[in-house]
C-alpha cells in the first residue's frame, strides 16, 4: 500500500544464496537471473513471476526447475515479450550478474553502514535491517515509523545559539 501511494520505494534485488543446495543444477542462480530477465524485459510483470518462483519454491536438495520451466512459468505470469524473455531465461543472460550482486551483498550491502547479506529474505529500510517477523504488518509498520523518525531526526539540524545583544 505504501509503495502504491508513493509513500515508499521498493527495491528487489535478486540474490542466490542457495546454489550449492541443487544438485549440481545451480538453482538459485538460474532463478534469481530469470528473475532478473522479467524485471528487464517484463517489468509490469516482475512482481507476479517473482511471487510464483518464492510460493513454488523447490525443496532443498533437489535440482529444482529447468530452465525451460522458469520460461514457462514467467510466461504463465504475463511476460510481455514471451520469446525475449524465454530466450534470456534460457541463455541464462543475467547468471553472472546474478553471482556479481550476490558476492558484492555478502561483502556489504550499498548505501547501508556496513549490512551485509546474512539470508533470505532480508528486508532493509534505509539500510537497517527488519529482524522481526515478516507476517506482522504491526510490528514491521512500527520499525518503519522508528527508521523513519530516526533519520529526520539525524538531518533536522539542531539549532545554533545566537549571542544576543
Amino acid at each position: 500500500k505504501w509503495v502504491s501511494e508513493d509513500a515508499a520505494t521498493l527495491s528487489y534485488y535478486p540474490v542466490a544464496m542457495l546454489t550449492a543446495k541443487s544438485n549440481g543444477t545451480k538453482y538459485s542462480i538460474r532463478a534469481a537471473s530469470a528473475a532478473a530477465c522479467m524485471a528487464h524485459y517484463s517489468p509490469d510483470d516482475f512482481f507476479k513471476f517473482n511471487d510464483t518462483l518464492l510460493r513454488q519454491q523447490p525443496e532443498l536438495d533437489t535440482e529444482g526447475y529447468t530452465d525451460i520451466e522458469l520460461a514457462d512459468l514467467a510466461q504463465a505470469s504475463g511476460a510481455d515479450e514471451p520469446q525475449t524473455v524465454r530466450d534470456c531465461i534460457v541463455e541464462e543472460k543475467f547468471a553472472a550478474w546474478v553471482k556479481s550482486a550476490t558476492d558484492r551483498a555478502l561483502d556489504g550491502i550499498p548505501d547501508t553502514d556496513d549490512v551485509s547479506l546474512t539470508g533470505t529474505p532480508m528486508v532493509l529500510v534505509n539500510g537497517t535491517p527488519y529482524v522481526g517477523a515478516l507476517d506482522d504488518a504491526m510490528e514491521f509498520a512500527q520499525f518503519v515509523l522508528t527508521v523513519s523518525s530516526d533519520a529526520y531526526y539525524e538531518a533536522t539540524p539542531a539549532p545554533t545559539p545566537s549571542p544576543t545583544s
